[in-house]
């Protein structure tokens, strides 16, 4: 296979489940009529944004997503990239691949490298020590390697979903329960940072993994999903390592970074209308593609010249995604032209 365009898109199915499975607490989850709907809605979705990869987030069964690649007629075009557990009970990422394009065996990192800590007593005697012991990720990692071109290098992809913004439940934990009257004030307050350390962690892990995957070589990488925080976040920036951008006719490019899609598509745009998460009247960016320098334009190692990037939102202003089918995120479709930079 030798292409000429490549396509990634990363879609939030919005707890795609077998109707009458529970969802979290939910213990009824889709009706018939509401999985129906949902079908249909992805359908759409996966027809409108035909691209060569999808990455998936909050997948529960793999039997909801064979039934919507057959309803949409694309079961032949694709293969579908989901782990053996894919069974109902909890949620997983996954991802379809065109055919012909699949390089190696999928894997779902759990775990957190070995070499991996978070541990420090500050830069100064003032900072007290800092000890944070999460050794797995909250959803596991996806990772496999396509090859869009015989004459090239396998592209790497890892597909991620960090933990959510919304403040972690304490009610459940001892130390809450022994002193309810001391901490449910703060329960809010204390819930959001764990959620955010945990987060942050993931974060942190995830980029541990690159790094030993792209340092001293030209391995090309595509990082997609849900990390559940902006494009200027600490988040964001752990992962793409923060590289420095480049206008007219510099060329240069950085060894481990990622490039943010939404950022290439903004030097393009006269305005910046991407969102992909409404919550509580407030837009936000959560879904994001970022690339390696073989995929940024003004790099010396480019091999593939960034040609665009969409978000399908609306339905985030609008609907009642439980009634209507639809999802609570935008997805995300990126599309790259085959054109290596001159030396």
């Amino acid at each position: 296979m030798n292409l000429r365009e490549l396509s990634i898109a990363t879609f939030n199915l919005y707890n795609l489940n077998e109707p009458g499975r529970p969802l979290y607490t939910d213990r009824d989850g889709w009706t018939e009529a509401e999985y129906e709907r949902k079908i249909a809605w992805t359908v759409r979705q996966l027809t409108i944004l035909k691209s060569d990869v999808f990455g998936f987030q909050e997948l529960w069964h793999a039997d909801s997503m064979k039934r919507a690649l057959q309803a949409a007629g694309l079961d032949a075009e694709y293969d579908l990239v989901v782990p053996p557990e894919a069974d109902g009970r909890k949620i997983v990422c996954a991802a379809i691949v065109r055919k012909g394009l699949l390089s190696s065996a999928p894997e779902w990192i759990e775990q957190f490298p070995d070499k991996f800590v978070l541990r420090s007593h500050g830069d100064d005697p003032q900072t007290p020590l800092i000890d944070v012991n999460i050794r797995g990720f909250s959803r596991p990692v996806a990772h496999f390697a396509i090859k869009p071109r015989e004459d090239g290098p396998d592209v790497h992809l890892y597909v991620c979903h960090l933990k959510s913004k919304g403040p972690t439940k304490l009610f459940n934990e001892a130390w809450y329960r022994e002193d309810r009257d001391a901490y449910a004030k703060h329960a809010t307050a204390i819930g959001a940072a764990i959620s955010t350390i945990r987060r942050t962690a993931e974060a942190a892990a995830l980029r541990f993994i690159l790094t030993e995957q792209m340092k001293g070589n030209d391995t090309p990488v595509i990082v997609l999903g849900d990390i559940n925080d902006g494009h200027f976040s600490n988040t964001t920036n752990i992962l793409t390592e923060q590289p420095r951008y480049l206008v007219g006719d510099a060329i240069g490019g950085g060894d481990i970074a990622l490039y943010s899609t939404q950022t290439l598509q903004e030097y393009r745009d006269t305005r910046d209308v991407y969102y992909t998460h409404v919550h509580e009247g407030i837009r936000e960016s959560l879904d994001h593609i970022m690339v390696s320098e073989q995929f940024y334009d003004h790099s010396r190692k480019r091999v593939w010249l960034f040609d665009g990037l969409v978000v399908n939102n609306d339905h985030l202003n609008f609907d009642d995604h439980k009634a209507d089918g639809t999802n609570d995120h935008g997805v995300i479709r990126a599309v790259f032209k085959y054109k290596p930079q001159r030396a």
